[in-house]
């Protein structure tokens, strides 16, 4: 691309370089890094490459503490103004590197082609790319590492958050009546003096089982408690902060498949937020699960004496060769005593005879749909308003051709001015658009894995954490299991979604399901 060029003369007659006209276009991604060296280092390098260039600085834009995956970045939206603005001035954006640029190749090129329509190229201070065949290349494959590098970011942080909610922190904002808590102190969270006390309150009164929801949420309200926005909480705000589990202190992220004790204080006790669920799920005197954090014993808690009725005990015993891992009753009873290798062994063998029930795999499809259209009806109306939008700035543009072409009613200078603003606008709204068709969930891949995994009980057990393991545990056998203190006693307290294999008691059972009952997978 040729760009028009003010030929300078010195002093003494002789002739210098030509000089055309630059825009510097600066950017950081966090607020944490505009305290930095990082900005004024980008500008001064921008600024010395304009100068070995021969550039004129006309315009310098700086962006402090915006994301590159978004056009709504204000200082990206007045260059591309002042860039439209002063068409045939501006002949070159000249950026840090192409990363600070877009991090997208789609919004790299779009900006790039949107540019290119008013006259001017981009150039990278740190990087080799030009209008040459070379350039153009180079500028595609920094473009694709752009993204990658980009990429890379979003699965790094996604880790670091695993890894900290792994770690009993809490990487979200903070819930009411926690703050976010000084790094020094080695916790997340901790208790906000003018909330948590409400909120300590609020679980402790309705746990009492004599106030409702209203009337407890009332007497909070009454007492001050409100968001930190300053507004009054709504009873469904309300409702799901009894329902949370966190102020019991345990972390529960079901994205990233963790359930844990958090590093913070709790602002109620176990039993205490136990008896608000009972009393919100209408069960009474139902106590909650408790937290077993020993990993040793998983089935402890679950397994259930047949003698006596309570949940087996577990502990470590002293031998002659060491210690040795038991289950056992109550000393009051003694029914059962047995290895944990075996029972553990006895109840791998219960979960290889279970399978989905014949209707369970079409209801976990349809709940994976009904997600699947939810999620699309989230995203489907920013789509649809960007289709729209798009639509209308295009019928502008074609109207603008026809009056300009056919009708000759605006001079070429309005049609011109016109057309790049309509064009800048169109370019940011595919931009949009293009964000919005990338949020796709893989419904197949999901529906695949469920397939795979469901009829694998066992499997699933044998490789799950503690909190995994009593998950499943949960799914599995809701009302616990029964053992003899020899095997487990079958009843029918396995979940109404599966269903145990029947016995082999014959040759003809291993090849085939007697008449009546479904067969050992399901279509």
């Amino acid at each position: 691309m040729s760009h028009p060029r003010t030929l300078l003369v010195s002093e003494n007659g002789s002739k210098l370089r030509p000089m055309v006209g630059a825009v510097i276009y600066v950017r950081v991604s966090t607020k944490e890094q505009t305290e930095n060296l990082s900005l004024p280092t980008q500008l001064r390098a921008c600024e010395e490459y304009c100068r070995r260039q021969g550039h004129e600085i006309l315009e310098r834009f700086h962006e402090e503490g915006e994301s590159a995956k978004t056009t709504d970045r204000t200082e990206l939206q007045k260059l591309l103004n002042y860039c439209r603005t002063h068409k045939g001035k501006v002949h070159f954006v000249v950026v840090y590197n192409l990363t600070r640029f877009a991090r997208e190749k789609y919004d790299h090129f779009a900006l790039r082609a949107l540019l290119k329509s008013l006259g001017i190229s981009l150039r990278s201070a740190t990087e080799p790319i030009d209008d040459t065949s070379t350039g153009k290349l180079m500028e595609g494959v920094l473009a694709a590492f752009a993204q990658f590098d980009n990429d890379v970011r979003a699965d790094r942080t996604r880790a670091g958050m695993r890894a900290a909610l792994e770690q009993g922190r809490w990487t979200f904002v903070p819930p009411l009546g926690y703050l976010n808590a000084p790094k020094w102190s080695g916790k997340s969270l901790t208790p906000d003096p003018d909330r948590s006390p409400l909120v300590t309150r609020a679980f402790e009164e309705f746990a009492t089982g004599r106030f409702g929801k209203e009337e407890v949420l009332d007497t909070v309200t009454r007492l001050g408690l409100r968001t930190r926005k300053g507004l009054k909480l709504n009873p469904q705000s309300f409702g799901r902060l009894l329902t949370n589990r966190l102020y019991a202190g345990f972390i529960d992220v079901p994205e990233f498949g963790i359930s844990r004790r958090g590093d913070f204080d709790p602002l109620v006790s176990e039993d205490t937020f136990y008896r608000v669920q009972s009393i919100v799920q209408g069960r009474v005197q139902v106590r909650g699960p408790r937290q077993r954090s020993r990993p040793d014993f998983p089935l402890k808690g679950l397994v259930r004496c047949e003698a006596c009725g309570r949940s087996l005990t577990a502990s470590w015993s002293k031998g002659r060769s060491g210690r040795y891992p038991y289950y056992h009753c109550w000393r009051q009873c003694r029914a059962v005593n047995v290895t944990k290798a075996k029972l553990e062994g006895q109840f791998v063998d219960e979960l290889e005879r279970l399978q989905p029930t014949a209707g369970y795999m079409r209801l976990v499809k349809e709940l994976v749909l009904q997600a699947w259209q939810q999620r699309k009806a989230e995203v489907g109306d920013d789509a649809a308003d960007a289709e729209r939008k798009a639509k209308a700035i295009q019928q502008k543009l074609d109207r603008l051709d026809e009056a300009f072409i056919y009708a000759q009613a605006i001079d070429l200078d309005t049609y011109e001015r016109q057309r790049d603003k309509l064009r800048q606008e169109l370019t940011l709204t595919q931009i949009d658009r293009h964000s919005v068709e990338i949020e796709k969930l893989d419904v197949d891949g999901i529906l695949a894995f469920a397939e795979r995994v469901l009829p694998r009980a066992s499997d699933l057990w044998v490789q799950a954490s503690l909190n995994q393991k009593q998950r499943l545990q949960q799914l599995f056998f809701p009302a616990g299991v029964v053992f003899d203190g020899k095997q487990f006693v079958r009843t029918a307290v396995t979940a109404n979604a599966f269903k145990y294999l029947t016995a082999a008691e014959s040759p003809q059972n291993e090849v085939a399901s007697p008449a009546g009952f479904e067969p050992a997978f399901w279509p």
